[in-house]
């Protein structure tokens, strides 16, 4: 049996962890110090002879003299007034400028200046920048214990997230067992590539089997994830069914709740006592991502700078912050119609003296379809 699809707005491989509003921070060094409001002036030019020089202004709270000048060139002769959050992801400065409808996305690699990487502005008559084509990124939850590596343990929580760049996203979740070629090493169940070859592995597997190419991964652990959780507040979750697990924090009861770092991580892990067992704990990974991007999109992409920094302390990724910027700012186009919500899943058998399971029809369906970013 086909398990059950959910249709939601969704909102970034970073919306799914992002779980309440944030507020801004200043930049860090190598910048002139940032002030409440910054004006600066683009270069203009001269209506007649005898006219004066028409500046534009451009004052943004929160922004450094480097950032508003990237912005400023953005928006030429044209004034603005705004608003910037800033944060940090794999060593580089990231920004989010808000203006009315307008998004701007910069970044400030170490050592360089800060650019414009991406947004939308609709002042300008402008489409969004965010990318052609389809994206996928790839969402690991490891399983490693006390004293083991996270990036080097069986991946507990297998989730892909995509976009088709034309308002069209999917989540589609991987059975662990799937029995999948990993890349230089044979065949294997899913959940075990991480084991081979750290994440990368894990992307080929994925990869190989589904027929997508996968942009990137990001991966934390039990830990990471509750710490995630923790220091971005609580999930406001319906939830379609309820658990009774003897993990801590596992009595999550049918409908509205708020889920603390405990009770999301018991959601996202129990399988004994769920009806098809790993194939419903998949589905329930991908109902909280969907939770909290609708939760995150509520609060607006001016939060995706603080959840960078946070997600940033407590997981690993190989995405450039131009990248994770520009994937995650996507989800906010996203029409909620055009998101789909599935589980890679098939019969069960042996092999190799082991339970596996191989990949259905219906699912080999599903990610054909999920090629083009949406499902």
């Amino acid at each position: 049996m086909r398990p059950p699809s959910a249709r939601a707005t969704a909102v970034t491989t970073v919306a799914a962890l992002t779980l309440i509003a944030c507020t801004g921070s200043p930049d860090e060094g190598g910048d002139t110090s940032s002030s409440t409001t910054t004006t600066s002036s683009s270069s203009s030019e001269t209506t007649s002879s005898s006219s004066t020089t028409s500046t534009p202004t451009v004052a943004i709270d929160g922004a450094s003299q480097g950032l508003t000048e990237a912005v400023a060139k953005k928006y030429g002769s044209q004034s603005i007034t705004g608003a910037a959050t800033t944060g940090t992801w794999r060593g580089a400065k990231v920004a989010v400028v808000t203006s009315e409808d307008d998004v701007t996305l910069a970044a400030r690699p170490k050592g360089e200046q800060w650019r414009v990487v991406g947004g939308w502005w609709p002042s300008m008559d402008e489409k969004a920048d965010l990318g052609t084509g389809p994206r996928h990124v790839l969402l690991l939850g490891s399983d490693a214990r006390p004293g083991q590596t996270v990036e080097r343990s069986r991946a507990d929580a297998i989730q892909l997230l995509g976009v088709d760049g034309s308002g069209g996203a999917g989540v589609m979740g991987f059975a662990r067992d799937l029995w999948v070629p990993i890349p230089g090493h044979g065949h294997g169940k899913l959940n075990a590539a991480m084991v081979y070859g750290g994440p990368k592995a894990e992307v080929g597997a994925v990869s190989s089997l589904s027929g997508i190419d996968v942009d990137g991964y990001l991966v934390t652990g039990f830990g990471g994830f509750k710490a995630i959780v923790d220091e971005l507040g609580p999930l406001s979750f319906d939830s379609p069914d309820g658990l009774d697990s003897h993990l801590p924090g596992g009595q999550i009861p049918e409908g509205k709740s708020k889920l603390g770092p405990n009770e999301a991580l018991a959601y996202s892990r129990e399988r004994k006592t769920l009806p098809r067992g790993d194939f419903d704990r998949s589905r329930h990974q991908g109902l909280l991502i969907l939770a909290a991007a609708i939760q995150a999109r509520v609060q607006g992409p001016d939060t995706l700078p603080r959840a960078l920094t946070v997600i940033d302390e407590h997981a690993t990724s190989d995405l450039t912050a131009t990248q994770m910027l520009r994937f995650a700012a996507s989800f906010y186009k996203v029409n909620p119609m055009k998101v789909g919500h599935e589980v890679a899943v098939g019969p069960t058998g042996m092999q190799s003296g082991q339970s596996i399971v191989r990949l259905g029809a219906e699912s080999r369906k599903d990610l054909r379809s999920f090629r083009d970013g949406r499902l």
